[in-house]
């Protein structure tokens, strides 16, 4: 994708030094020349930023182009690592992770604990915090240098007051000020959003060059979501709670959801919904607490273990799973004209082997404008603490990705067409 283009204004230096450096993200490396052909800036512009960057130990020199005998080698540039870190926490009801990332959208350190059964959020803020001091430690990263927290957490939120606030699977939650919580007992500025965006934030980040354009990031978790980036832009929403898509309906006979309709997809694709089947089917043995999450999980690993090992009733229930959220993808493909599907979350990679070449294959046949573009199907790179790199990548995202709101007078409101 191209590069944005800055303006050779004097008094938008901020933006155009955030236009710079996402180009070099982009890219890994370029020379000034090529910097100032892809953003539109002058070459004294792109000068005087670059000046200011290695000062500011952002980027650095990486060498010299092989010379084309019209005159000497280009330095090139690239993003110091060191040169900033961010924090990110993933609160999923059944484990929290907590990552540092360098500039560049590396893991430096990681950490997961489990989320305490009783999810009473005091004790698990006071373990997030603790948890986030020993990770900036591990990484060696200095505490000026660390220039945020980011935080996934399950929605519905309210990111104007920084609050969780009913999630389904963590029924102590109930308007929770978790932003500032974490704020006031760390001294770093923090942000919060959800987690199905951060997914797809982490992936527009770090995911690597390919991620880019307009896609879906599908999250298996406890629960599921859609996280969205549209021309390369995260969406979010009205208020910031785009992506519940649990309750389209995928099986209008299947169980009754806590919304009062049956089949929904969130409901129908529930380790507990899917661990219940196995053990009505006789693939799981019977006394399964379906009210202890990790017990849960470990049932929910098993049944897919027995239905990756051969033909039998488990693989028809996994399948089945796969086929539902295969069709709610194609709907979400199909209505916004997407590029790819991205799937990930703590439960993809034991669910990967069953979004087999049938299912890509029907996702594909089943995308309406194939003969003017492709849809691609894959696997997040980023394992499963994409969610934990989202919550960072938004800090990073934030802090250096160019906003032309900078670039309008104060007060100013543009409407987009």
């Amino acid at each position: 994708m191209a590069a944005r283009r800055g303006t050779n204004l004097d008094r938008v230096g901020g933006f155009n030094d955030a236009v710079v450096l996402d180009a070099i993200r982009r890219t890994e490396r370029l020379s000034r020349v090529e910097l100032a052909e892809a953003t539109g800036l002058s070459g004294q512009a792109i000068s005087n930023i670059i000046r200011r960057l290695l000062d500011a130990g952002l980027v650095r020199e990486a060498g010299r182009q092989k010379s084309t005998g019209l005159g000497k080698p280009r330095t090139l540039l690239e993003l110091e690592p060191s040169g900033q870190y961010a924090v990110g926490v993933h609160l999923d009801p059944a484990v929290v992770t907590v990552v540092v990332l360098d500039l560049t959208g590396e893991v430096v350190a990681r950490r997961s604990v489990g989320t305490p059964y009783a999810d009473d959020p005091d004790v698990l803020i006071d373990r997030i915090v603790a948890t986030i001091e020993d990770v900036i430690s591990q990484a060696g990263a200095p505490r000026e240098r660390v220039i945020g927290a980011g935080i996934a957490a399950p929605g519905p939120i309210d990111v104007e007051r920084g609050v969780v606030v009913d999630p389904p699977n963590l029924s102590a939650w109930h308007l929770v000020p978790l932003r500032d919580e974490l704020r006031e007992r760390t001294g770093l500025p923090v942000l919060l959003d959800k987690d199905v965006t951060a997914a797809a934030a982490a992936e527009k980040w770090a995911g690597g060059s390919d991620r880019h354009g307009s896609f879906v990031f599908f999250y298996l978790g406890t629960g599921i979501g859609a996280g969205l980036v549209i021309g390369d832009e995260v969406v979010r929403g009205s208020s910031s709670n785009v992506g519940e898509i649990g309750h389209v309906i995928v099986d209008p006979d299947g169980p009754v959801c806590y919304c009062g309709r049956r089949g929904c997809v969130g409901e129908t694709s529930q380790p507990r919904y899917l661990v219940q089947q196995a053990v009505q089917a006789g693939v799981l043995a019977q006394g399964i607490d379906l009210d202890d999450r990790q017990a849960v999980d470990a049932a929910f690993a098993r049944l897919c273990s027995v239905a990756e090992s051969g033909p039998g009733v488990a693989r028809e229930i996994v399948a089945a799973l796969a086929e539902r959220i295969a069709k709610v993808v194609e709907d979400i493909a199909n209505l916004l004209d997407l590029e790819r599907v991205v799937f990930g979350g703590p439960h993809w990679e034991q669910l990967a082997p069953f979004f087999s070449d049938a299912v890509q294959t029907a996702l594909k046949e089943r995308f309406l404008v194939r003969s003017v573009h492709p849809f691609e199907v894959a696997g997040t790179a980023l394992g499963a603490d994409v969610g934990a790199i989202g919550a960072a990548s938004l800090v990073l995202d934030q802090t250096f990705s160019p906003n032309p709101s900078v670039l309008l007078p104060e007060g100013q409101l543009v409407a987009e067409r």
